[in-house]
């Protein structure tokens, strides 16, 4: 008797993204990921975060000319970067990239795609390999080009958490794609009463590194604006 394999419906490319926002399984990782996070006294890294990441990080290859289909998978991985935190801190990149295959082949993405968002989860922080591809590198820059108020659950200043502290102090964060000039700007508005520029660069150095080296996969240049002066 032949069987015959089951299909597996893969979604149109461009509805990839839409349709991780929209799965409910999706959702409740991400919060309860965040909910993980609120008790180690970690910034937010719920919803607003991982959507700001993944609409900064399609907008990325968006500006540079990549195609439709990577822009969304690093919308995708974007949206699921974070997941592992409900697993715990430590190693949660490979957690993360973990936990997204079996919601990724169940909402009908092929291989080579799984494979793509796991690559770009797994290897977002410091600690992790050097850019994989052209979505990883895009989900590494939206991710640490999100500093910025909003971030912060309660803020303190009597504590002088340094973390709370330039969070808090940057009250508007731009990142900017010139695609003629291969140049990709940070651009940071920083309050001087709440935290120095000093700060910022003494918890954010090997953040910023890790930009540049992403932005230099995608052969562009990074610049780094605070307050108006151009700092790298």
């Amino acid at each position: 008797m032949e069987h015959k394999q089951a299909q597996v419906f893969s979604p149109p490319v461009d509805t990839l993204y839409q349709l991780l926002r929209e799965d409910a399984e999706v959702r409740e990782f991400i919060e309860l990921a965040d909910a993980a996070m609120e008790a180690i006294g970690y910034t937010e890294h719920g919803l607003r975060h991982v959507t700001l990441v993944a609409e900064a990080a399609g907008n990325v290859l968006s500006e540079l000319g990549y195609s439709v289909e990577q822009a969304q998978l690093a919308k995708c991985a974007g949206l699921l970067h974070d997941i592992g935190n409900l697993v715990g801190r430590e190693d949660h990149t490979r957690s993360g990239a973990m936990l997204a295959y079996p919601i990724l082949r169940r909402t009908g993405f092929t291989p080579h795609q799984t494979g793509v968002v796991m690559g770009a989860i797994g290897s977002h922080e410091e600690e992790d390999s050097p850019p994989l591809n052209p979505v990883c590198a895009a989900v590494i820059i939206a991710d640490k080009a999100d500093v910025h108020r909003s971030r912060v659950r309660s803020y303190y200043p009597e504590f002088h958490d340094i973390h709370d502290d330039v969070n808090y102090a940057c009250v508007e964060s731009a990142l900017r794609i010139d695609r003629e000039n291969k140049l990709i700007t940070l651009d940071l508005k920083i309050d001087p009463q709440i935290a120095s520029v000093m700060e910022y660069f003494q918890i954010f150095t090997s953040r910023m590194m890790m930009t540049q080296d992403a932005v230099r996969y995608l052969a562009c240049e990074f610049r780094l604006v605070v307050n108006g002066t151009v700092l790298a």
